[in-house]
């Protein structure tokens, strides 16, 4: 009995596998909706990914390529399967989707606001809990290189948001 030929993935296939992947540092979102997938190229047996880190020294960037590597790997064991980090372009948080700003919000996390020129520290951000706009920058250092700390003074919850870049 001969083996039956599996269809081969096509570009919109990974990226629907890459989509599931989350970001190590925000779970909430997913590595399309971030923005940090720049391309998706797919042969006949060859699949690579490029991807663009958030900063330059990202920690969470070696956990993104061997997820991106792993889930693959899980999906087309055969395939020649290249994941290369591309500074070809900057990460902007422009590049994150609408759903993926509506995942960060209903999960606490501020999504960033529209790029401000000249960036203000002072600039007002909804809080993602009650939608107050009276928030302030509590500190402009958050837990990773790419969030910063906010507190509402409406509903005096503090929550981290997503840096605009």
């Amino acid at each position: 009995m001969s083996e039956v030929a599996r269809p081969a993935l096509s570009e919109a296939d990974v990226r629907a596998v890459l989509a599931a992947i989350p970001d190590p540092e925000l779970p909430v979102i997913g590595l399309i909706d971030l923005g940090v997938v720049r391309s998706v190229a797919v042969s006949d047996d060859r699949i690579r990914v490029e991807l663009i880190p958030t900063f330059l020294g990202c920690p969470a960037l070696e956990l993104m390529v061997a997820a991106v590597r792993e889930r693959l790997r899980s999906i087309e064991p055969d395939a020649a399967i290249e994941v290369a980090v591309s500074h070809a372009e900057p990460w902007t948080s422009a590049r994150i989707s609408p759903a993926g700003r509506e995942a960060l919000r209903q999960s606490g996390i501020g999504p960033p606001l529209p790029m401000a020129v000249p960036i203000r520290l002072d600039q007002p951000a909804p809080c993602p809990y009650c939608g107050s706009g009276r928030t302030v920058l509590d500190n402009a250092f958050g837990p990773t290189p790419c969030r910063q700390i906010r507190y509402c003074t409406a509903c005096r919850q503090p929550f981290e948001q997503v840096k605009a870049l």
